[in-house]
């Protein structure tokens, strides 16, 4: 997997201190992206598994998948995303891609199963609120996975 940095304890991503991945590639390119760094989906560096599992072990946190967007490397994530919640870690996801979209799509559907939370959709600065928990525009949606799936419908996670 492309990597382009591991952020440990960080309380931006989701609640309580989490291990942050950060994987390369971002073809969305949303102008005003805090990490357009991460674009370039040659960025960072080949990680294995078990050296980001490690780290997720070593910290102790729950894990939240970030970028660039996670949702380009869909195959070589769901094995990690497997091993990390028989950890009994919850996983967030950011994506630039809307739910409908992930649904819709036989490669980044498998995901689903291992991922608690989605913040979806493309980050868009005419709609950027600096007040807003765990994301950057009031467009995208903060969503509870499993409910979503059973229900049939979005449903928005409760956060606190």
């Amino acid at each position: 997997m492309r990597v382009v940095d591991i952020v440990d304890g960080t309380s931006v991503d989701g609640p309580g201190l989490r291990t942050t991945i950060y994987f390369a590639g971002c073809n969305h390119r949303c102008p005003g992206c805090h990490n357009p760094h991460t674009w370039n989906f040659d960025a960072g560096t080949e990680m294995s598994q078990q050296e980001i599992i490690g780290r997720i072990i070593e910290n102790d946190f729950d894990v939240t998948f970030s970028g660039g967007d996670p949702m380009y490397q869909p195959a070589d994530i769901l094995p990690l995303a497997k091993q990390i919640k028989s950890l009994g870690k919850t996983i967030w996801c950011y994506t630039g891609f809307l739910f409908e979209e992930i649904l819709s799509s036989p490669e980044m559907s498998k995901l689903l199963p291992y991922i608690d939370v989605i913040v979806d959709g493309p980050f868009v600065e005419s709609l950027k609120d600096t007040e807003l928990i765990f994301r950057g525009s009031s467009n995208q949606r903060i969503i509870d996975v499993s409910a979503t799936i059973s229900s049939g419908n979005i449903l928005l996670a409760k956060l606190f």
